[in-house]
């Protein structure tokens, strides 16, 4: 372990310390500042040479700033002679533009994707990210983690009966598959149609979800448009109470009022995102992927299979 050397960028400081608490490490010494025109300053103040390099640090908002400073840290360890770069991107922005789904637009995907390669990153380490292809697009080794072993172990100490897993889109139904095999309960798909990339139009419940408890499970939720909907949806089509489990909790723009005035029960999301105390309300409930990243992080050091953390 005296070769494996954890950084952190200002996205996430508290994740990248619970990480480095399980693996019973320090946090790498560094510092990003700002000049005065807003420009961003970065130094790496211990030795990295021959070290197997990983760096924290979640996409989120602001984006533009945390994926700069990631670039600005990655280029700075990497000519500071670092044998090998991880970036640990436990959310990855920019993910949803992955297609032209409409003339003149771009793949940003790809393009983060192509700028973590050329900044000096020989790995990527990330979490349910919004469409599996994206995996592809990389030209460098990257580890796929999923969330779904935390957000069972959690629902299932709450012994909720009659459980029925709902996907809030058609797009979605491969993840609550896995989620449906793991509690072993039903599947039920909300039909809905995007109005706007704010506003989601719900049509129809595909499933038995009369009389039963569902888990509404996603990868992110952003204006909380579509879960919003799609509990009303539910709620009218007799369901008993509504949870919702979702990895990435971008939660912008009306989105806090939205959840607070909905008909879910329960919010899930884990803290691949950090909360501000603003976001912090009954509702919504936070979990640690620390402890998964800790151990996906050991293994990848070790150079030990990550497919067993699927299990």
């Amino acid at each position: 372990m005296d070769k494996l050397v954890i950084f952190s960028g200002n996205s996430h400081t508290d994740l990248a310390q619970d990480i480095c608490k399980s693996l019973k490490t320090p946090v790498g010494d560094s510092q990003a500042k700002r000049f005065s025109d807003g420009e961003i300053s970065v130094k790496i103040n211990q030795n990295v040479r021959g070290k197997d390099v990983f760096v924290v640090q979640p996409t989120c908002c602001p984006a533009n700033d945390n994926l700069m400073e990631l670039l600005i840290m990655m280029d700075a360890i990497r000519r500071a002679s670092a044998r090998r770069i991880t970036a640990v991107l436990p959310y990855f922005g920019y993910a949803r533009q992955d297609r032209k789904d409409q003339p003149r637009v771009p793949i940003t995907a790809k393009l983060v994707a192509n700028l973590l390669d050329r900044a000096g990153a020989d790995r990527v380490l990330t979490i349910d990210l919004h469409a599996g292809q994206i995996q592809g697009f990389f030209d460098i080794p990257l580890d796929h983690l999923y969330a779904v072993s935390i957000f069972v172990d959690y629902f299932k100490k709450k012994k909720i009966k009659n459980i029925v897993i709902v996907s809030p889109d058609v797009g979605g139904i491969k993840m609550a598959r896995a989620y449906a095999k793991r509690f072993e309960a039903d599947l039920a798909i909300v039909d809905k149609r995007r109005v706007s990339d704010v506003k989601a139009e719900v049509m129809h419940i595909m499933g038995d979800v009369k009389g039963k408890n569902v888990i509404i499970v996603d990868d992110m939720v952003a204006t909380a448009g579509s879960v919003v909907e799609a509990a009303s949806a539910l709620k009218k089509n007799g369901v008993k109470e509504i949870y919702a489990a979702i990895t990435h909790p971008v939660l912008c723009g009306p989105a806090i009022e939205r959840v607070k005035g909905s008909e879910i029960k329960e919010l899930v999301v884990t803290d691949t995102i950090p909360l501000c105390k603003e976001k912090r309300i009954e509702k919504i409930t936070q979990l640690s992927v620390a402890p998964l990243l800790g151990e996906a992080i050991k293994r990848i050091h070790d150079e030990k299979t990550v497919s067993a953390l699927f299990e």
